[in-house]
């Protein structure tokens, strides 16, 4: 009998994770950083396995089912939907480790948790059948519930140095308090640190197999994809749904201004300023919705060349963009209540500017790549 693997992002799980999310919500950015309360219900809706592939049970999925889902958590927090869009991102990175590398991580359940640090932020050094690695990688979200990461060093083979991949369990590594950022509070994005520690062949990957998206075996098209053409996605998919969030906020406050008689709305009728900033701070949403959406139909070919890898991030970087301007009106217009401390409206105002100032979100280097992969400046 063929083996039935569980569901992946089904409406009912995902909506389930996002009620969970929001009750939580606060006690998130309190405590800086998700209780298992968001995690556990996060992981069972699929996202962890989501890019993991078949062959250990997950679901090999598509970047168009993730990115509704995302939003959808990130409707009610943020950072919830910031973690369970780097768990499935992680996993589909981590797919390109060889097959006995991957067997660890996934052959006891595919919905592991796994996190990321894609910056080269350590050094490996060649030992006897594997590599010995230090350093400390800051900003690793949900490295509190993680039980495995992927981390980037700078490896040193001979008088070869290149950035690899090397995956560690959680015994592995120790943890730093260090996420006190303005917003995206409860993604708990502290640092890890890795001290000595030995990392077999099987656990470790050059960069370049990345970037090319060459996984070993690759059967399902999102593990043939680029790792650049996608990492836009993955970071501009939470604050879709953290604007969406946002716009339903402002409306349950601007609601009342609206429907009270004349004279309360400043001493005029005139509701025109109230349903500009309704009609254009919803026409930026959808606008950056479509541009994302295009992203993941591109992304699901399983076919990205240069040109479509920097399109891609110019409209992840734009989308960003045009998200934080919406959001921005919104808080504007909602005066003091809306920028109160219990008031979600200026939490997701927070949350929306700290993911679109996130690095790989910048506008001036992806509108570059662009120009330069579509040769627009050259000459006849």
């Amino acid at each position: 009998m063929p083996v039935t693997r569980p569901t992946s992002l089904s409406p009912d799980a995902v909506r389930e994770a996002a009620e969970a999310a929001a009750k939580h919500a606060v006690v998130s950015e309190s405590d800086r950083r998700l209780p298992p309360e968001v995690v556990v219900p996060v992981l069972a809706a699929g996202f962890a396995r989501h890019f993991v592939p078949a062959r250990w049970g997950g679901s090999a999925g598509t970047f168009r089912a993730l990115l509704p889902a995302v939003a959808t958590i990130g409707e009610s927090c943020a950072s919830a939907a910031w973690f369970a869009s780097l768990a499935a991102s992680v996993g589909r990175l981590a797919a390109h480790l060889p097959p006995e590398g991957q067997a660890e991580l996934w052959q006891d359940r595919p919905d592991t948790p796994i996190v990321g640090a894609l910056a080269a932020s350590g050094t490996a050094e060649r030992t006897p059948g594997g590599w010995r690695v230090n350093g400390q990688w800051p900003y690793v979200s949900g490295v509190d519930s993680s039980e495995w990461a992927l981390v980037c060093a700078r490896a040193a083979d001979g008088e070869r140095t290149e950035p690899r991949f090397f995956a560690v369990p959680r015994s592995a590594y120790g943890l730093g308090d260090s996420w006190f950022n303005v917003g995206l509070r409860g993604t708990g994005s502290n640092t890890l640190v890795l001290d000595g520690v030995t990392v077999p062949d099987t656990r470790s990957v050059v960069l370049a197999e990345l970037l090319a998206g060459r996984a070993p075996g690759a059967e399902a098209p999102c593990h043939r994809v680029p790792m650049k053409a996608a990492n836009g996605l993955t970071l501009t998919a939470p604050l879709l749904g953290a604007a969406r969030g946002a716009l339903r906020q402002w409306s349950g406050l601007a609601r009342g201004k609206l429907l009270a008689p004349a004279a309360a709305i400043t001493g005029s009728a005139d509701r025109t300023p109230y349903e500009l900033t309704l009609a254009r701070s919803d026409g930026e949403i959808d606008a950056a919705a479509l541009l994302l959406d295009r992203v993941a139909g591109v992304l699901d070919r399983g076919v990205v060349d240069p040109v479509l890898t920097a399109r891609n991030g110019r409209d992840c970087a734009l989308a960003a963009e045009t998200l934080a301007g919406a959001v921005d009106r919104l808080l504007r217009s909602s005066g003091s209540r809306g920028q109160s401390d219990s008031e979600p409206l200026q939490r997701f105002w927070r949350d929306v500017h700290a993911g679109a100032g996130h690095s790989g979100l910048q506008f001036p280097p992806v509108a570059s790549a662009l120009v330069r992969a579509t040769g627009s400046l050259d000459g006849p």
